[in-house]
């Protein structure tokens, strides 16, 4: 079954490094196919930079499951526009923050997300809430880095990513975290071994949780508010076509 992965940012690296973690983590019967943002920002770092990468991600989406794709992840813990994406498509659409924030509350009580940097906390804050696990988790926490550092600086991000990720386990005494930024997946396992608790990549957690969907035979519903947007003079089909 074909599993499309969209990086909404127009970093290549970024896109190459969600491809290796996406095709790890998924199972056997799975074709990934990765696709990045085509005249979007290099990095999602608020709500301006979300804003303006969702048409294209909505192009993109519309376009691969018109090819027959089985299901969707939006690989950006922002999940952005991902209710407009349910809308455009058929197949399942997962976001990374959603399934991420699913697989902490299965395997852990309490669970603390680490992000990049202080902007992008009350994003993730409003979005744990909406999920339904506003009690589970006990804090949102920034390495105080942009997300192209993962990038340029690795053992910079290396080492303050393992400093913030013991501090939110001892501060605030959780059995879980999670990666608030798909530009920290390569380094999921190595945390997760030097912290003794599970760290849970959104990318990996999206791909298996978009798996299962397909492989039940769920589909988006489309009579209620995930109906296709209605054609119209300015709207998605136009914008798409």
């Amino acid at each position: 079954m074909l599993i499309h992965v969209i990086n909404p940012n127009a970093s290549r690296e970024m896109t190459e490094q969600i491809a290796i973690a996406a095709r790890e983590g998924a199972g056997p019967n799975s074709r990934i196919e990765v696709s990045g943002g085509q005249a979007t920002p290099v990095s999602i770092e608020g709500y301006a930079d979300e804003a303006l990468a969702v048409p294209a991600m909505l192009n993109a989406i519309h376009a691969v499951d018109q090819r027959g794709a089985a299901a969707h992840v939006i690989a950006c813990f922002d999940d952005p526009g991902l209710s407009a994406a349910r809308e455009v498509a058929g197949a399942p659409v997962v976001g990374t923050c959603q399934a991420a924030v699913q697989f902490a509350m299965t395997v852990a009580v309490r669970f603390s997300v680490v992000t990049t940097l202080p902007r992008s906390v009350p994003i993730i804050e409003d979005l744990v809430s909406a999920y339904g696990a506003g009690r589970h988790c006990r804090g949102v926490h920034a390495v105080n880095l942009p997300v192209l550092a993962f990038e340029t600086d690795e053992g910079t991000a290396r080492a303050k990513l393992l400093h913030a990720v013991r501090a939110a386990q001892k501060a605030d005494n959780v059995d879980a975290v999670v990666l608030g930024c798909a530009g920290m997946t390569s380094l999921t396992r190595w945390l997760s071994a030097e912290c003794g608790i599970p760290v849970i990549d959104g990318v990996t957690a999206a791909v298996r949780m978009a798996e299962a969907l397909a492989a039940s035979g769920y589909r988006t519903s489309k009579t209620g508010g995930y109906a296709t947007p209605i054609q119209k003079a300015g709207g998605f089909e136009r914008m798409a076509s």
